[in-house]
């Protein structure tokens, strides 16, 4: 019997496992597979001097460890099954686990001036949804916000992509499907902080009404914007729920994960997501909690020289710059919609959302990177005692 001790200081965090397949399976559509070549684990037997002690310690991770799957179903399904409004009714399942849920609409986004979040969902048949999911385990401390990009299928709009692997972009809602799990995973633990989490819900498609490049859009923010690439849809849905969190809500601190670029896996593979951040101290506690959980982060730079990339000759900004820099200049778009004073970071995750072949903690498919992470760094960060 090989005895495995938990080294964190978060009593949840998951141990270093030997290497063995993950017994994770999606294969809820597949009419022909064998029970036998499902591997599953009959029996696991543990040696412990205090049972009561044990199942107290293992609760948190359970709780933990349903936040992941359910990230990892969300991210699998096919477009036709995970769409917008079909996402927030699986996400309003959790509500019995005493989440407070709420949902904004077309008409309700119109009226707060979202230009830049509808106008990636102008060119589809499905409704558009901004979800918030609220847990409240901190007392009268200020909420962190946790803001995840929902494309629940993105062919680049107008700026269409190329057939090949273009089924892929199901899982383009990848960010959105973290903070599910994640909201779960606190709530179903009884986490002592206060938690938002909102997802931008959309599904870009290149109809007669969809958005076309050279159009310009004006920000729930106020600010206005020059769409040179449908394509780069995933921040024109995240300007106006980063500044509708802050608006809302007044976080103490702002995170938002978005498979975002195809840039940040040129500059860092599939073993590391980028970490863009205002902020130094919250950049430290998040490559913290990645070492912590092993979801490792890279910080990137920022700065004047990338922002001015993205000037417009036609309106505030433009939604790409050249092709220098992606993930950053992507990164610098954002910031344009945090307040100065509002601790901000950004995590590319589009390397590391999908897996192309199975590790120890995950099988090939929908990894759920940051649902650990984020759970570590608000266990470490936001929660006493």
């Amino acid at each position: 019997m090989t005895s495995i001790a938990l080294r964190s200081k978060a009593p949840w965090s998951l141990p270093t496992l030997p290497s063995a397949p993950c017994a994770y399976r999606f294969d809820k559509y597949k009419t022909t597979t064998k029970e036998e070549d499902k591997p599953k684990l009959e029996k696991l037997t543990f040696k412990v001097s205090d049972k009561a002690a044990a199942k107290a310690a293992f609760a948190p991770l359970e709780a933990l460890a349903k936040g992941i799957y359910r990230t990892r179903d969300l991210v699998s399904e096919p477009a036709n099954v995970i769409y917008p409004k079909s996402f927030v009714q699986a996400a309003k399942k959790l509500s019995s686990q005493g989440l407070e849920i709420s949902v904004l609409g077309r008409k309700e986004m119109e009226k707060l001036g979202m230009g830049s979040l509808l106008g990636v969902a102008q060119g589809s048949v499905r409704e558009p949804q901004l979800l918030v999911m609220e847990w409240k385990g901190g007392g009268s401390a200020a909420p962190v916000a946790v803001c995840g990009k929902g494309v629940t299928f993105d062919t680049g709009g107008i700026s269409l992509k190329p057939p090949a692997n273009m089924e892929d972009m199901k899982w383009d809602m990848g960010g959105a499907g973290v903070v599910v799990g994640l909201m779960e995973a606190l709530a179903r633990r009884g986490a002592k902080a206060n938690v938002v989490g909102l997802c931008g819900l959309v599904e870009n498609m290149p109809d007669g009404n969809a958005q076309r490049p050279g159009d310009i859009v004006t920000s729930a923010s106020g600010q206005t914007i020059e769409v040179i690439n449908t394509d780069a849809e995933g921040r024109l849905v995240l300007a106006d729920v980063l500044w509708y969190a802050q608006k809302e809500y007044k976080p103490a601190q702002i995170i938002d994960l978005a498979t975002l670029t195809g840039a940040i896996m040129v500059a860092l593979g599939k073993e590391h997501a980028g970490l863009f951040s205002n902020n130094d101290e919250l950049s430290e506690q998040l490559t913290a909690a990645g070492k912590e959980v092993g979801e490792s982060l890279w910080r990137l730079p920022m700065g004047e020289a990338y922002d001015r990339m993205i000037d417009s000759d036609a309106a505030d900004m433009k939604n790409v710059g050249n092709r220098m820099g992606g993930s950053i200049t992507a990164a610098q778009f954002l910031q344009r919609f945090v307040e100065d004073e509002t601790p901000w970071a950004h995590l590319d995750i589009a390397g590391v959302t999908w897996l192309d072949k199975s590790e120890p903690t995950a099988a090939k498919g929908a990894s759920a990177f940051g649902v650990r992470l984020l759970d570590a760094f608000i266990a470490s960060n936001h929660e006493k005692g």
